[in-house]
């Protein structure tokens, strides 16, 4: 896609948020079956995939791991912002490669030590690119990606997250 496509793309879109702000706000939504053994059931956009324990808490490892799934959405979200972001900026990326780590200490999780926390220490996401863009570009695109990422966003500055439960009868 050209820089000119994707702001025709995007213009009407723009437009509408900035005349209704309350039109830019969006609900996603993800939803999962209880499944056998100690699975749960997502429906991707695209996809019903089996999430279960990772194996060093006891899985198999024939289902996905919620953390897996959690860097694999800022992988997603990451790649797409900067393809999005190198198109508007018209750096022509040759290849692009993103990757997501992250530490857990188990221990949290499995409720071993109570001083371990639950979820991951450290997430680090790194890009490698192939360009014959200058390292200035190279710097605001890291920036920009940054900036315009969602996932990203979310997971450095947590907004306030609720839980309900309830019981739908015996």
């Amino acid at each position: 896609m050209q820089a000119d496509e994707l702001r025709t793309l995007q213009a009407p879109f723009k437009q509408r948020y900035q005349d209704n702000p309350d039109a830019a706000v969006i609900t996603l939504q993800a939803s999962g079956e209880i499944g056998e053994g100690v699975t749960c059931s997502v429906q991707t956009g695209k996809a019903l995939v089996d999430a279960g324990l990772h194996p060093a808490t006891g899985g198999t490892g024939l289902h996905a791991c919620s953390g897996d799934m959690l860097l694999e959405a800022l992988v997603a979200c990451a790649g797409v912002t900067l393809n999005a972001v190198a198109t508007a900026l018209e750096i022509e990326l040759k290849r692009g490669h993103v990757t997501a780590e992250g530490d857990i200490d188990m221990r949290g999780t499995l409720g071993v030590a109570k001083e371990a926390p639950v979820g991951f220490r450290s997430i680090r996401l790194s890009f490698e690119l192939e360009s014959d863009a200058s390292e200035d570009q190279i710097a605001l695109l890291k920036k920009l990606t940054e900036r315009y990422c969602v996932v990203y966003q979310t997971l450095r500055q947590s907004p306030p997250i609720e839980s309900t439960m309830k019981s739908i009868g015996q």
